[in-house]
């Protein structure tokens, strides 16, 4: 059973035209980002709860149980400028970080078969929580 998810109605608008423009190679990327947002509840940008991994939020989250932390910004694939800093929200982790509160964890399937557990851990910056609605 995967956690409920939370997206902006903001942030579905941008990320459905996203995947209209996507190639046929990132076919995969685009059913799992889709099946993902069909699931989601949708609440208006201003209402956000703080807690929630939103586009452009910079992220704390682990793998596995791990106690080793990773911080990236969840960013769209145009936005891409430092892979050190960012993550793209078409990758397998970016997909799966979408939506969840902190706390959550989501278990997700590797491109090359096989599974990871991705677990948030804090929200460093949230853009709806720092009263920037229209980045």
């Amino acid at each position: 059973m995967k956690p409920s998810i939370t997206v902006s109605w903001l942030d579905l608008e941008r990320l459905e035209r996203l995947l209209d423009r996507l190639p046929a190679a990132q076919a995969g990327a685009r059913d799992a980002l889709l099946d993902e947002l069909g699931r989601a509840d949708m609440v208006e940008p201003w209402e956000m709860p703080p807690d929630v991994v939103t586009m452009n939020s910079r992220v704390r989250f682990s793998f596995d149980d791990a106690d080793e932390e990773v911080t990236l910004t969840l960013s769209y694939p145009k936005d891409m400028k430092d892979s050190a800093e960012q993550l793209s929200v078409l990758t397998p982790v970016g997909t799966a970080l979408l939506g969840l509160r902190v706390g959550d964890s989501i278990a997700w399937r590797r491109p090359g078969g096989g599974e990871f557990k991705v677990t948030v851990r804090g929200i460093e910056f949230q853009p709806e929580r720092a009263g920037e609605l229209h980045r």
